[in-house]
């Protein structure tokens, strides 16, 4: 949740620019849905389940990366301000992709029936 207020104080700033409203707007839904949805990943009730969610975080998560790196191409706000953002989302993409991706495997390694042996 830390980063989706950190987020939320950096889209106060581009607001004041009345160019940059609708890339703010996009910006907060984005780093806010990726915070919720974490939240949500904790609420469910099967593991076919928590995929699901957890690939919605990890598409919340590129979004949100994407909506920093318009920002930064564009120079709406100041490479400083913009950059730890950046760091940041891309290592929570990173994270939330990994996490995504070793749960699908290790769902169908389940799925899998379990080799005959010889007896």
């Amino acid at each position: 949740m830390a980063f989706a207020v950190a987020v939320k104080v950096f889209c106060e700033e581009l607001r004041r620019q009345p160019i940059a409203w609708n890339t703010a707007g996009q910006l907060l839904d984005a780093a806010t849905s990726m915070a919720a949805n974490y939240r949500a990943t904790s609420r469910s009730r099967s593991r076919a389940e928590w995929n699901a969610k957890i690939g919605v975080v990890a598409e919340e998560a590129d979004e949100t990366l994407h909506w920093l790196e318009f920002v930064q191409a564009s120079e709406l706000a100041k490479p400083e301000r913009v950059e730890p953002l950046l760091n940041e989302a891309q290592q929570l993409r990173a994270i939330f992709a990994a996490s995504a991706g070793t749960s699908r495997r290790n769902s169908r390694r389940r799925k899998d029936p379990a080799p005959e042996q010889d007896q």
